[in-house]
């Protein structure tokens, strides 16, 4: 475990933490006004790889050479020229840290966006260590910039990661996986238990970011060809962007599976595979000895949909313990009210890096972005 200390005077700013993967939905936007939860687990933190923060250039002003030398080989609306390397954290996990009234710049229409930098200074010095984003639609975080904060080991040792074995073995014991859709208030209610009006079931954001990035890779393995997915919840996902975005031509189609860790071994008539990444290293599970496309899902995604946790048919019958009160009056989560619909700004962002987008017919795709979501698709 590490703690993270300030570059100018050593103080320590954060608690001890675990490093895991950058979740899929770290820069996501989510609808519009609305209160979305604190972005990382308390007592973890990730590290973008790719530079975050301002100065900001406009697409326009960005040579493609460059672009395209940084990994980025389409139009995007903007490209950081900050540091790689920003650590994010749950703000609840900050110690010796202090918001900066004069620093307080960059939000949007409810709070601090973080577009314009640090905004949270060290106790002890006023060097500005941080970005603290509280704005609505956004991930509640806490960006500590790179060159303002140093990682300390406390302990001496990193923990190995978890195989993957443990981590099935913990994921469906300990409820790991994550639910397609959830409860979202807007911002300024209340969300509380019983106070419905307060909110409405929507599909998770989580679930629309994994999408996203899942569907800009699932179209660059088809190499221009139709993909079959499977049916049920991922056909509900996935079928149809796929349906839309790709040309019929069912003689040529390509064949994507659920594949993974306690999973059968995928057809040999299987392109594409669709497999978990690590949670804690953001590794792909890699099966021995396959070629096809690992289209990459996140743990908690990937774990509902090959082991979907069953609804009961009927209530739940016996005698609850003394002292518990039943809770199975209450219906099923009620199921969205409108199709499935990828983030299209995560979408893009991972279109933008795949090589495969220099392709014309791919490019098309994300050229024509807007139209599609006007359709509805995204």
């Amino acid at each position: 475990m590490f703690v993270f200390v300030c570059a100018g005077c050593g103080a320590e700013l954060t608690t001890a933490l675990s490093r895991v993967a950058l979740p899929v939905h770290a820069h996501q936007k989510y609808g519009n006004g609305t209160q979305l939860p604190v972005l990382m687990e308390s007592g973890t933190f990730a590290v973008d790889s790719e530079p975050w923060g301002p100065p900001w250039r406009m697409w326009e002003n960005v040579d493609p050479d460059e672009a395209a030398a940084r990994g980025v080989y389409a139009p995007v609306h903007t490209l950081s020229d900050g540091l790689p390397g920003a650590v994010v954290i749950a703000p609840g996990d900050a110690r010796g840290t202090v918001l900066v009234p004069e620093l307080r710049k960059g939000g949007y229409c409810c709070g601090l966006d973080g577009a314009a930098g640090p905004n949270v200074a060290c106790a002890r010095c006023a060097l500005p260590v941080a970005s603290r984003i509280d704005d609505c639609s956004l991930w509640q975080a806490l960006w500590l910039a790179p060159n303002a904060v140093h990682r300390r080991p406390v302990d001496g040792t990193e923990a190995a990661p978890l195989s993957w074995a443990e981590l099935m073995a913990e994921g469906m014991v300990e409820g790991k996986a994550t639910p397609p859709f959830e409860p979202t208030a807007g911002w300024g209610s209340r969300l509380e238990p019983g106070h419905w009006s307060n909110h409405w079931w929507s599909w998770s954001p989580q679930w629309e970011a994994a999408a996203g990035q899942a569907l800009a890779h699932l179209l660059a393995a088809s190499e221009g060809h139709p993909v079959v997915v499977p049916d049920g919840l991922p056909r509900e996902v996935f079928g149809r962007a796929l349906d839309t975005l790709l040309p019929v031509r069912p003689q040529t189609r390509r064949v994507a599976v659920l594949a993974g860790p306690g999973r059968p071994v995928p057809d040999e008539g299987a392109d594409i595979l669709l497999v978990p990444t690590h949670p804690q290293t953001g590794v792909r599970w890699d099966p021995a000895g396959s070629t096809a496309y690992r289209v990459p899902l996140p743990f908690g995604v990937w774990l509902w949909l090959a082991f979907p946790a069953p609804e009961l048919p009927v209530p739940a019958s016996g005698v609850l313990p003394d002292g518990v009160l039943r809770d199975d009056f209450d219906p099923p989560a009620p199921h969205p009210s409108h199709l499935f619909r990828p983030d299209p700004g995560t979408f893009q962002h991972t279109l933008a890096r795949l090589p495969a987008v220099r392709g014309p017919w791919l490019r098309a795709i994300l050229d024509d972005l807007a139209r599609h979501m006007r359709a509805g698709i995204f």
